[in-house]
């Protein structure tokens, strides 16, 4: 083996990865000089030759380094149909390139028998070569659709929550108080007269006095989880949300049986293609590409979406007229509601003829039969307006005109008229060119309720408009001016962790707006690009100031999951406000998250092991015309039926104990992990979980399946 170490730029630095693989290259070669390694300095220095044969002007080692390195720049995708598409095109390279249907008039009789037999010959081998090409790319269909593993669960949960009798283990426990030195700076708790201090380790009075501390269960052993798990009742409806490391179509597969039509609101701000925004999605597709990657999770996340459900997607300009097409397709434009022009900066930038300081939010609906979308709240501004100086039993009130231009400017007659005051006995007409808002039959009516009031000043009549009876709240508009800016998220970022670790966030305002208009107070919203976790932060809010139960489920895949959006949900119920990354007020708010981590494809491919038994050997070997069929055909799908990632039901004899080869980080790094087979079947199952416990070694699940049904399971070792 050759083994050879470089600097791999996976942040997209083509110029400057490439001159690291030439010098790579270079410096290989020159260190193959021993007699050992001539075989290998021969081989890697030949010349590699393009397609038709023609010499490149790169070495195979180059062209290897090359294509390592650049994997992540091209656009891959399994095709759902690869022998159709290969069967077809072969037919068109056949009738135009070999046939030549529109000479073949012209030819004498040998000579179209010798294009026939020539025909047939491409065609036996071609079918052979599309036969196995297909075989590769069903199995990685396969494995890309199949629904994926939970490789770990765990619970973020705040002090008050906990059974009281386990705090002293919590207290004694020194990585989750590192953890909250690291997050919450709770070494700077100096304590006072009613308080105790903070101290090494935790005093079990310092976790009473601190009731909003978050509890991360991945500090703690299996045991001790089993036993906070199990203090739960109807532990679902307790959690406040999910989190799904994953990438998001597999998570969306996952979550599809379980939360079938029952998410309210979705929202997703997806790599906007212009190559800028940092995603660890790939950010510069192909127009195409970049609208297949979105519309299979769009699609995929619209079964999750409740029939009086809204979608909104954010996107700027260069993908703006393709995203509309797209969902058109999946919604249909009968369910399209608006796009939503957002404001995302106070000034236009002037290093441009025009300065662009705008984004979209395209609204869509479910179905638009049962749309229901809420109204923004009344600021206390608007209601501050509203009094009550004559003690009117209907409550506050504020004066409105009771004149009006009329139908059309036309004016009504039968609404000019005099309208007597009383308290001074004068008459008085509608303002000139104006008449009264109703007739006087209608007048009479309200001034004998006392919903006619008269000016001190003037005298003149006003009409009273109560706070009772006014819309509570406003629609929302399609220009959105005061959703904040993205400075302003920026600004947020920087609270909370005092460094700009995130690159284009939505701001908080923006999000709770959309969030207000699309969820109830106990509704649940997902987003599945989450990035930094904007919308669980927004929620959290949202419910910090009414009382409500919001619910979200934010899905991620990068390694934003466990360095931004993960700290920032716990920094956020930990305390309201945040200065330069640490706590201003440490007033939190009571709450419980569960996160879990999902097998990737990688992980999938990784765990695919090809075992021949005998008697198949045997069958191979003896049955005339089988192996060539077989090789073609069915050997990938017949020799992987063992591996642990296609379930492996042979290996069930010990649930706690099943194992996959997870990826660890690195290129190519992966560590075996128990995977989570107790919560993966609740997500196959679409299992709503009331309880956990475990009892003398079984574990048992109580929970209600998607039907409304009552459902127990059991897990034990056999």
């Amino acid at each position: 083996e050759l083994v050879i170490r470089f600097e791999y730029r996976p942040d997209g630095e083509k110029r400057r990865q490439d001159v690291i693989n030439a010098d790579t290259a270079m410096r290989v070669i020159a260190d193959l000089n021993e007699e050992k390694l001539a075989v290998w300095k021969d081989r890697l220095t030949v010349m590699w030759k393009r397609a038709g044969g023609k010499e490149s002007d790169k070495t195979i080692l180059d062209k290897h380094l090359f294509d390592y390195t650049r994997r992540n720049t091209f656009d891959y995708f399994i095709h759902k149909d690869l022998e159709g598409f290969l069967r077809r095109e072969l037919d068109f390279y056949v009738k135009n390139e070999v046939m030549r249907l529109d000479d073949i008039e012209e030819e004498s009789a040998p000579r179209v028998e010798q294009y026939l037999s020539k025909i047939k010959v491409i065609r036996r081998i071609a079918h052979k070569i599309i036969d196995f090409l297909a075989q590769i790319e069903n199995f990685q269909k396969k494995l890309w659709l199949k629904k994926k593993f939970v490789v770990e669960t765990n619970y973020c949960v705040t002090i008050d929550r906990i059974p009281e009798e386990l705090y002293p283990e919590i207290a004694a426990n020194d990585a989750q108080r590192e953890e909250w030195v690291q997050l919450f700076a709770i070494d700077e708790i100096k304590g006072d007269m009613y308080t105790p201090a903070y101290s090494g380790p935790l005093m079990v009075g310092f976790l009473k006095a601190n009731p909003f501390l978050v509890l991360d269960t991945k500090f703690f052993g299996q045991d001790f989880k089993d036993r906070l798990l199990a203090s739960f009742n109807d532990l679902e409806g307790k959690c406040d949300g999910l989190l799904v490391h994953s990438e998001n179509f597999q998570a969306l597969t996952l979550l599809q049986t379980r939360y079938q039509e029952q998410v309210k609101c979705i929202y997703i701000d997806p790599p906007y293609n212009t190559g800028t925004d940092g995603f660890i999605y790939k950010d510069r597709y192909r127009h195409s590409s970049w609208m297949s990657l979105i519309g299979d999770r769009v699609k995929m996340s619209k079964e999750t979406l409740s029939k009086d459900g809204v979608f909104f997607a954010s996107c700027d300009d260069v993908e703006l007229n393709k995203i509309l097409y797209l969902l058109d397709m999946i919604y249909g434009n009968d369910n399209f509601i608006e796009t939503l022009i957002w404001k995302k900066r106070a000034t236009p930038p002037n290093d441009r003829i025009i300065g662009k300081n705008h984004e979209y939010i395209l609204a869509y609906s479910a179905d638009w039969e049962n749309l229901a979308l809420f109204l923004q709240a009344r600021s206390e501004e608007l209601n501050s307006a509203y009094k009550n100086p004559d003690d009117d039993t209907r409550g506050s009130w504020t004066a409105s005109d009771l004149s009006a231009n009329g139908k059309g400017g036309r004016l009504v007659q039968s609404c000019v008229f005099s309208i007597l005051n009383s308290q001074n006995n004068k008459e008085y007409y509608p303002p000139r060119n104006k008449c009264w808002l109703y007739n006087k039959e209608r007048v009479d009516q309200l001034l004998e309720e006392g919903r006619i009031g008269f000016r001190k000043s003037s005298g003149a009549p006003f009409l009273k408009r109560y706070l009772s009876e006014v819309r509570q709240g406003s629609t929302l508009a399609t220009i959105i001016d005061d959703g904040g800016f993205s400075s302003d998220s920026a600004k947020q970022i920087r609270g909370l962790f005092g460094d700009d670790i995130v690159e284009f966030p939505k701001p908080l305002q923006l999000m709770q707006k959309l969030i207000i208009a699309g969820i109830s107070t106990n509704q649940t919203i997902l987003d599945f690009f989450a990035g930094s976790g904007t919308t669980a932060h927004a929620v959290i809010n949202l419910n910090r100031e009414d009382g409500g139960n919001r619910k979200y489920i934010l899905v991620e895949i990068g390694d934003y999951f466990d360095t931004v959006l993960k700290p920032r949900i716990e920094k956020v119920v930990y305390s309201k406000e945040w200065k330069n990354g640490e706590p201003v007020s440490r007033e939190g708010v009571s709450h419980m998250f569960k996160y879990i981590r999902l097998e990737s494809y990688e992980d999938a491919l990784a765990n695919i092991e090809l075992q021949r038994t005998g008697s198949q050997q045997l069958l191979i070997d003896k049955a005339e015309g089988f192996h060539e069929s077989y090789m073609l055909k069915y050997m990938l799908d017949v020799e992987s039926r063992g591996s642990q990632t296609l379930l492996n039901i042979n290996n069930f004899d010990d649930p706690w104990n099943y194992k996959l080869l997870v990826g660890a980080g690195s290129v190519g790094e992966t560590r075996p992990v128990n995977v989570d087979l107790v919560e993966t079947f609740n997500w196959l199952l679409g299992l709503k979980v009331m309880h956990i416990d475990r009892i003398s070694g079984f574990q048992v699940i109580e929970g209600e399946n998607p039907k409304g049904e009552k459902v127990l399971v059991i897990w034990r070792k056999v």
